[in-house]
């Protein structure tokens, strides 16, 4: 009778759902509590539920669910929720994943940490992309690996056993006690974990974790597909050929960034960030033997990159993380020629991972200097050429501009460069980015690709469908979003001159620097530095909540740039600077403007805002 009320308010939920759930791969802060996000969904659709209220407006008033797409969304958490349901267990249990192998790689990394023995079971063939020995040696993951004929023959064990399943129902599971975690495969949805027994609830968050920094949930069009198939309603796939899509997209990235090397597209930027560490780390490991390896991260740089480049240093002794200050009147090419020459003298292996422009100050290094400091041949302490960096630039700001062409700047640079797909590339619609290398750096793209495919997280059909409509526009939009944000911050500057932007000048976009987001360090007050930041932080709340109330069709307290239309505000040091240490974060407001907005209505509000400061 349960199943039956259960599967009866699915159906009214997905006829009656917002179209937002589909389309949106941002999380609106104004309905957002960080510390709420991974229960306040849940606990608020469980109580439509209870009163059998599917209403459309009921729908639309629930809070933003987990943080983007990577850590979950709306149609994520109500398939984890009906599985939930349906066995009887916690909805915390269940977690959906876009990918196949990244629930068994979360599940090792905790068992690594912990020194805890893990072994994997499954009845019929292990999937060709669970590249064993890649995990053991590059992830420094341990396991055993035991194919059994029937679940019968799995017996206690000192450890955590994980079973792996094949199946067209991704949604059915017979739980027993012998088993810690169950691992749903489909071929073309993902998968389905589930952390069995309280003695696992432990993982919960780690897990979830894994998810959010090197993977991302099921899609939206893919959770609605897994829950159609739980309700046994019909469904189609509105995907397209992918072979001409993934075409299309491989030609455009290739024209924008005129390079020569196919580029690699993942489920997200973090997808493709992460594929760009290991496979570095494995070329690393393969050709620079016993030899340290060091990332250079900046520690102010969005949270998302800072905090998986430390996550992946945590499971190996050999990897060190080193600071790299570039960014609010630090110089990024001082920084890095100070850095490279400590690595230097280590003999270590360098990687550095830089933003350009760098976010939330939107600057840009003499690119001249920067190419000089990254060629330098330096030496070791014994006088041995030391090993030159790879160069691992994040501009998605500006996905425009040509770095890694024969005749660009970075070309006699071994660099790779990624964008997340989130932004420009698809406009907001999904979350697939893509990364390109130099003709220097081309060998190195087989690694990553190895990698993005050993963790399966290539971007989906859907995903690549989303790419080859948004790609071809999106140097055009770049153009027209640059000229409203300009005329936005010349605005600005008018009306309140005490107020500090960072914005490109004009000679840096006569170079091709066209970015669409700025940041404003508002006026403050007070008789010493603590009250005057308490003063600027409330501003900076009054200013977003204004816009956002006065425009509510067009301004949004959200985290995104390069949207199809409007305008987007956010605090970094409470959004994209999330897990970056503290003493980092920057307590300013960021803006980003589309080409498809009322840029008069903004001015207009905006000025409102001006006369009515204390």
């Amino acid at each position: 009778m349960q199943d039956n009320k259960i599967t009866s308010y699915i159906n009214g939920v997905l006829d009656n759902m917002p179209t937002d759930w589909i389309n949106l791969t941002t999380h609106r802060l104004d309905i957002y509590e960080e510390e709420l996000a991974k229960v306040q969904f849940l606990e608020q659709f469980e109580s439509l539920f209870k009163k059998n209220d599917f209403s459309v407006t009921s729908l639309e008033q629930l809070p933003t669910a987990y943080d983007y797409i990577r850590l979950g969304h709306p149609l994520s958490s109500v398939l984890e929720w009906a599985i939930a349901s349906l066995h009887n267990i916690k909805a915390e249990s269940i977690i959906s994943f876009s990918s196949k192998t990244t629930p068994i790689l979360a599940i090792l990394r905790t068992n690594l940490l912990a020194g805890k023995k893990t072994q994997i079971v499954y009845q019929d063939v292990i999937p060709d992309f669970f590249k064993a020995d890649t995990i053991r040696k590059i992830y420094g993951y341990t396991f055993d690996l035991k194919k059994i004929k029937s679940r019968e023959e799995i017996k206690s064990f000192d450890g955590s056993t994980i079973l792996i399943s094949d199946q067209d129902n991704i949604c059915n599971f017979n739980l027993t006690e012998n088993i810690d975690f169950y691992v749903n495969l489909h071929t073309n949805l993902g998968s389905v974990l589930i952390i069995n027994g309280l003695k696992n609830a432990d993982y919960i968050s780690d897990i979830q974790h894994v998810r959010r920094r090197e993977t991302i949930a099921m899609t939206p069009a893919d959770s609605l597909i897994a829950l159609k198939i739980l309700l046994n309603r019909s469904f189609t796939n509105n995907s397209g050929d992918f072979e001409t899509n993934k075409t299309i997209v491989l030609d455009t990235v290739r024209k924008v960034t005129n390079t020569n090397v196919n580029a690699l597209v993942g489920s997200s930027g973090l997808s493709v960030q992460y594929a760009i560490m290991m496979g570095l780390i494995h070329d690393a490991i393969e050709n620079h033997k016993g030899k340290a390896i060091k990332i250079i991260i900046p520690p102010n740089c969005y949270g998302g990159t800072n905090d998986q480049a430390r996550r992946v240093a945590a499971c190996n002794d050999n990897i060190e993380i080193l600071d790299l200050p570039v960014d609010g009147g630090r110089n990024m090419v001082q920084s890095i020629d100070t850095v490279l020459n400590t690595v230097a003298n280590e003999d270590a292996v360098p990687y550095i991972i830089a933003e350009i422009p760098t976010n939330p100050r939107v600057e840009v290094p003499d690119l001249l200097a920067l190419k000089e400091v990254l060629t330098k041949e330096r030496r070791t302490t014994s006088g041995e050429i030391a090993i030159p960096p790879v160069f691992i630039l994040d501009q998605t700001f500006c996905p425009n501009v040509h770095f890694l062409g024969e005749e660009n700047i970075l070309s006699s640079v071994k660099a790779i460069a990624y964008v997340s797909g989130s932004k420009f590339p698809s406009g907001g619609k999904c979350t697939a980015g893509y990364c390109v290398a130099n003709d220097k750096s081309a060998a190195l793209m087989e690694k990553i690709e190895l990698h993005l495919k050993l963790c399966d997280n290539e971007a989906t059909e859907y995903q690549m469908k989303i790419l080859a409509e948004q790609l071809p526009s999106m140097n055009q939009r770049i153009s027209d979003a640059y000229k409203n944000t300009r005329e936005f911050v010349s605005f600005i500057e008018e009306e309140l001159p005490k107020a500090k932007i960072n914005f490109v000048s004009e000679a840096l976009a006569n170079e091709g620097f066209t970015p669409s987001v700025f940041s404003l360090d508002l006026p403050t007050k007070g008789s010493n530095d603590e009250e005057k930041e308490t003063y600027k932080r409330a501003l900076n709340l009054k200013l977003i909540n204004l816009m956002i109330t006065e425009i509510p069709n067009e301004s949004k307290f959200c985290v995104s740039y390069g949207q199809l239309k409007g305008c987007y505000w956010t605090i970094p040091a409470t959004s994209t600077q999330g897990t970056t240490k503290e003493g980092d974060k920057d307590y300013i407001v960021r803006v980003s403007l589309s080409a498809n907005l009322d840029l008069a209505l903004h001015k207009k509000v905006f000025l409102d805002f001006v006369k009515n400061i204390d």
